[in-house]
């Protein structure tokens, strides 16, 4: 048993609900702490970020796109802490990387000036490899470490009741990536962008110290039980022991690469569509106040499906989610082919809809229902690795896609491929409990 309580004043075996809702509560803002690091966060600096430091579109898509595979080595390693060191610490040295990394980011113009002098050159060299090492640092700490070891949390105090648990997280994380940019924006509009960075920081080295404080590995460490049973009573609706897959057994499964793979799709297509919107949009006759509504409707049918989704996985078996979210990224795929057309349009918003709504669900309630909880975050990391070499790669591809043939179009046919093939694996998929 771990010394859960060293640096902390707070007692979960005296609480007087279930301190299970506490980690509901400071592991979801936790995920939500996570934005400043992911695409939706980053997204909003590129254009203030790249002209103070001269570098081209291209040179910093590519210093995002190298950064962020670089992050996606490491992830893997991140699950093995977890399991290893537990949530809390993880995920407060995670908090304190990522702040420290947005305090270098803010400061990134002046060290590449300061190099730059140094070695008396004006080298776009020196800024590219500046901000490619600070992306490697944000994508690590924030998209991948953060949001990991706040998810598992969470899921490792609840079990029967995991599904509705998860609804209420996804419900707050899905209103709170909506909004970040728009205040990340204002952020910038009335601080600049170096500011923007530091306030960020300083609101994540004040989180840090409610990691410290409220973040715990597992209800066992306080002899309580997952939902709040007591240990010390025989309960009928007591869990049910399952057994705990290594990532090496886990690995051996089809269920494993199936879900990995369609988790990894939708990071695929959901970066790379949210990155190149208006152009996709532009290509095909729309204007970009269009391209930019389609988000509203995509987030109502993502929000709705994975409260209902989250609520039902605690009743009905997880491998029909795998379907649908096959199935969805068919409808999604074609709504991108067939753009121009109406048609087109809907398809791509319910496709995009189902498919972010039930990647919330699949991603996290299906690995501990699947594979148990004692490495789940060696199972969550190599995934999360996946995820991330996805997002990494997207933006690059749709964009080569469209300089090369003029098109997106491209895009839907290399989908529709690839998802096929999970089609046809997805029949022997089952749960290996």
């Amino acid at each position: 048993m771990r010394r859960a309580n060293k640096f902390s004043f707070v007692e979960p075996k005296k609480s007087p609900v279930f301190y299970g809702y506490f980690i509901l509560l400071f592991g979801t803002i936790g995920i939500l702490a996570s934005i400043p690091g992911q695409t939706v966060g980053v997204s909003v600096f590129t254009d203030p970020v790249k002209d103070a430091l001269e570098l081209t579109r291209n040179q910093f898509s590519n210093a995002y796109m190298i950064g962020t595979l670089s992050s996606s080595l490491l992830i893997g390693r991140a699950g093995r802490w977890f399991d290893k060191f537990g949530a809390r610490f993880v995920a407060f040295f995670a908090a304190l990387l990522l702040g420290i990394s947005l305090v270098l980011c803010s400061l990134s113009v002046n060290i590449s000036k300061s190099i730059s002098d140094a070695f008396n050159t004006q080298s776009w060299f020196i800024p590219f490899t500046i901000i490619t090492v600070l992306f490697f640092l944000i994508r690590f700490s924030g998209q991948g470490v953060i949001t990991m070891a706040s998810r598992n949390m969470i899921m490792l105090w609840f079990d029967k009741n995991r599904g509705k648990v998860n609804s209420i997280s996804s419900i707050a994380v899905s209103l709170g990536f909506s909004m970040s940019p728009i205040v990340f924006s204002s952020l910038i509009d009335n601080y600049g962008w170096q500011k923007s960075w530091l306030i960020l920081a300083l609101c994540l080295f004040s989180f840090s110290f409610f990691i410290i404080q409220f973040y715990r590995d597992k209800p066992e460490d306080f002899r309580l039980m997952p939902d709040g049973f007591n240990s010390n009573k025989k309960d009928t609706n007591k869990i049910i022991i399952k057994s705990d897959f290594t990532l090496a057994e886990a690995k051996k499964t089809r269920a494993f690469w199936i879900i990995g793979f369609i988790l990894a799709f939708n990071s695929f297509f959901i970066t790379g569509f949210t990155f190149h919107v208006v152009s996709i949009f532009e290509s095909q006759g729309f204007i970009k106040s269009q391209a930019i509504a389609v988000f509203v409707p995509i987030s109502i049918i993502a929000i709705i499906v994975s409260t209902l989704c989250n609520i039902l996985s605690d009743y009905i078996k997880h491998r029909i989610y795998i379907l649908i979210m096959i199935i969805s990224g068919f409808i999604a795929s074609l709504g991108l082919l067939f753009l121009s057309k109406t048609i087109g349009v809907y398809l791509l918003i319910v496709g995009l809809g189902i498919l972010g709504g039930l990647f919330a669900v699949v991603n996290a309630v299906t690995w501990p229902k699947y594979f148990g909880r004692k490495h789940l975050g060696a199972i969550t990391g190599k995934i999360m690795s996946f995820l991330v070499v996805a997002s990494a790669i997207a933006p690059t591809v749709f964009s080569y896609c469209f300089s090369t043939l003029g098109t997106y179009e491209f895009i839907s046919l290399i989908n529709i491929v690839f998802l096929l093939v999970l089609f046809i694996g997805f029949f022997k998929v089952k749960n290996p409990q």
